[in-house]
């Protein structure tokens, strides 16, 4: 079984170096430290996937895979994800390495913060689950718990010699020891909602507003300390570079392996609010931003936002120092935010995916959408990211027709 697991990542492998080697490689990186460096150059283009997409999960699926170990089957899901994104043709660099994620020894997605998160799962697949709120009174916040920095190194090492035996001499294989708390688990709002859930944060902002300040300061100092004590403990790297695009600009320095510690001032660091979508900018900034400023602050460049709505947030945004790229989704006001945005920040467009590629492939319907679009951005410093794709029809080709009919549509 093992050698049979081995052969089939090794054939993957090959076929992914072959990728990482094109000359195109160093040409994306070229344009991806000029555009986050608010250079001029063409819009760049990046479909963004993965196992959360219903498509995904039946491409990718356990039943297109080889490998019978659930180790090695994770990896060729991963090496064929590589191999599938190649060929859509976007503006993603192919790195010539694999970064293993170190095992966290106690905080979990679901568990980070002391009180189990648990979601009815949802009735049928690609449906919506339900979360169940478990912070339910404020004298559970009794019950939270920081989320210290810890690894099981004994479960990190034994992964890490599994890999590297079976393919470390095609590809280096390096162990990415970042904090847990990056990305959406350093926005705060994210694991508010799911401690608190949705609605019940909109009431607590005029029924508890003390309360919620307290909790809000919790989480934040809770998420300082995860990332002091990875900085202190070496394992801030280059590898831990976080912004929902490409992490290359000229003012930091681009992802690699082996660069030993670094601080937080000298990567990437992203943050989101999704679950203040329907919340006023001054409510967002009361009891969210001026919480996130100062982990934003840590870092050298800032990303912000996912799919929630900004349009009358961006002056808003303005008080973060180090801000960087700001996402317009499909429920914003591309052409406001464009007029707020300016030359200022990367505008990171995100069109509405079921208009691209979701129900139906109408190759008018997407260059009219493009171009009435580029009429505001023309200016911008624009990245165009299709992302949330929950449905191809059964046609994963059309992503592949789609990042050509938008660099023919921006050309």
């Amino acid at each position: 079984m093992k050698n049979h697991d081995r052969k089939v990542l090794r054939e993957l492998v090959r076929k992914y170096l072959e990728i990482c080697q094109q000359p195109v490689q160093e040409e994306r990186r070229r344009l991806w430290r000029a555009k986050n460096s608010l250079k001029q150059t063409r819009p760049l283009i990046l479909v963004s996937f993965g196992m959360h997409n219903v498509w995904c999960r039946k491409l990718f699926g356990d039943r297109n895979l080889f490998c019978q170990q659930e180790f090695f089957r994770g990896w060729e899901r991963q090496l064929r994800m590589f191999l599938f994104h190649w060929e859509i043709g976007d503006d993603w660099i192919a790195e010539p390495w694999l970064a293993l994620p170190a095992v966290r020894a106690k905080n979990e997605w679901g568990n980070l913060w002391g009180l189990p998160i648990r979601m009815e799962p949802p009735p049928q697949e690609g449906g919506a689950g339900k979360y169940d709120p478990p912070l339910k009174d404020w004298e559970m916040m009794k019950q939270l718990k920081v989320p210290h920095h810890l690894i099981d190194e004994e479960a990190t090492k034994g992964y890490l010699y599994q890999l590297e035996e079976a393919i470390g001499d095609l590809l280096p294989v390096r162990v990415n020891r970042s904090p847990v708390c990056l990305g959406f688990s350093m926005d705060i709002s994210t694991h508010l909602g799911r401690l608190r859930g949705h609605q019940q944060i909109m009431l607590d902002m005029y029924d508890a507003p003390e309360k919620l300040h307290q909790l809000l300061a919790f989480m934040r100092d809770g998420i300082l300390t995860n990332q002091q004590e990875a900085e202190e403990a070496g394992d801030i790297t280059l590898l831990s570079h976080t912004n929902q695009a490409m992490a290359y600009c000229e003012e930091l320095e681009d992802p690699a392996i082996d660069s030993g510690p670094r601080k937080r001032k000298d990567i990437w660091g992203y943050c989101a609010a999704q679950e203040y979508t329907l919340i006023s900018p001054a409510m967002h900034d009361e009891f969210l931003l001026q919480y996130q400023l100062p982990i934003l602050k840590k870092f050298g460049l800032t990303a912000y936002g996912c799919c929630e709505n900004l349009t009358e947030k961006i002056m808003m945004l303005r008080q973060v120092p180090n801000l960087r790229i700001i996402a317009v989704t499909p429920s914003a006001n591309v052409h406001r935010c464009a007029e707020q945005i300016g030359q200022d920040y990367v505008l990171s467009w995100r069109p509405n995916p079921a208009d691209m590629v979701g129900y139906g492939f109408d190759p008018g319907r997407i260059r009219r959408i493009i171009k009435e679009a580029m009429g505001s951005l023309r200016h911008s410093h624009t990245i165009i990211v299709l992302k949330d794709i929950e449905t191809v029809q059964g046609e994963p080709e059309r992503l592949k027709k789609w990042v050509k009919l938008v660099q023919e549509a921006v050309l």
